[in-house]
């Protein structure tokens, strides 16, 4: 690390923390009024989940953004249905299932299909955020997954710890979505929870990084070569460098030829519409001698189904091979629809009736 880098890496980077806090303190007054207009509308004049009516009838809705209402309404809370600390696991159902966002995700937002979907099918469900910046204020504080991979991987452990006393279990279920795949993983393999997972459903899963962002790295490497900051260690998401093709942080989550640890069944389910993990392939690693894994891509035998990398926490097709992945065997028709990128709804009801609207831009397999 450069003589710069030390003198000006960490100036600027509380330079942009102390920017986030001065400006949430003055804006701290229209977030109140925002907050109290959303509480005091019908939610579902603000996203049409998360009413009162889905609440009396726990009905399932297949879109990403159904969790949006809920967090507006109840900004760091719970849905309806997750975190029961007090309410034993079903008999049928003895392991309690942890619910991992992706990244500037929370508890809320990114589970507002599979909470109500997998209280349904009778498991008990909890959702945690993680990684949030440190003395955030909602709503920067409801932007989840900026904190290192290493410091979300122990604060997801001392959830998971909770979670097994308070339900007098030993083991966890696991369901991630992106960087929520890579949390419990690094959680496993170091710090501690290697016996603890039963089952490890991964949504978008990135085990060996995206290229996404690699046009990036030339400015990066410019400006570490010429000012001696390295802006990895100033930009507010510290998870996003380690997510990047050949990081340090992905070399050894794969140390010993994969991110699996022996005793957990993991399900990999990859979209070929996966905008961000690039390519899709990275969530699809085979599992060692003794490892228990099973590679899925959504679109095999189903070319219907658009989701992209957000879409797929949304898919009526994902949510039933999660749901069957969990129970460790089929008891869920994995349906055939046409499906949107973006919410993973089902098409018809985003076009108006013209799905035709988004093939000239659905990549195609041969595109990957």
């Amino acid at each position: 690390m450069s003589i710069l880098h030390r003198a000006w890496g960490r100036p600027v980077a509380d330079a942009i923390t102390a920017g986030i806090r001065a400006g949430q303190k003055a804006a701290a007054p229209a977030l109140r009024a925002v907050q109290t207009l959303a509480q005091a509308l019908p939610l579902d004049l603000l996203v049409e989940v998360g009413s009162e009516r889905q609440r009396a009838s726990n009905r399932v809705v297949y879109d990403f953004f159904s969790g949006i209402g809920p967090e507006l309404a109840h900004p760091g809370g719970s849905l309806p249905g997750a975190n029961r600390w007090d309410v034993p696991c079903d008999p049928e159902h003895p392991v309690p299932v942890i619910l991992v966002h992706g990244t500037a995700g929370v508890a809320q937002t990114n589970w507002g299909t599979y909470v109500p979907l997998l209280v349904g099918a009778g498991f008990s469900v909890f959702t945690l955020t993680y990684g949030a910046t440190e003395g955030a204020r909602w709503p920067i504080s409801a932007l989840g997954g900026m904190r290192r991979i290493e410091d979300s991987a122990a604060e997801f452990g001392r959830f998971a710890e909770k979670v097994m006393a308070s339900t007098g279990t030993d083991r966890i279920d696991v369901v991630g979505h992106s960087q929520g795949t890579l949390v419990p993983a690094y959680w496993a393999k170091f710090l501690g929870g290697e016996d603890r997972i039963r089952r490890y459903v991964s949504l978008a899963p990135l085990w060996q990084g995206t290229s996404t962002f690699a046009r990036a790295r030339p400015v990066a490497a410019q400006l570490e070569r010429r000012l001696g900051i390295d802006p990895s260690a100033v930009i507010p998401c510290h998870a996003l460098p380690q997510m990047m093709q050949g990081s340090t942080f992905l070399r050894r989550l794969n140390s010993g030829g994969s991110p699996y640890v022996r005793g957990t069944a993991y399900t990999n389910i990859s979209t070929v519409h996966d905008e961000l993990v690039r390519p899709y392939t990275s969530g699809q690693v085979e599992g060692g001698p003794g490892h228990d894994v099973t590679n899925i891509v959504l679109q095999d035998g189903c070319g219907k189904d658009f989701s992209d990398h957000l879409g797929i926490c949304g898919s009526p097709r994902a949510a039933a091979m999660v749901v069957n992945a969990l129970e460790g065997r089929d008891v869920r028709v994995v349906p055939c629809r046409l499906v949107a990128p973006f919410f993973g709804s089902p098409l018809l009801r985003r076009t108006g009736g013209a799905p035709e609207f988004i093939t000239p831009f659905a990549p195609s397999r041969r595109d990957r």
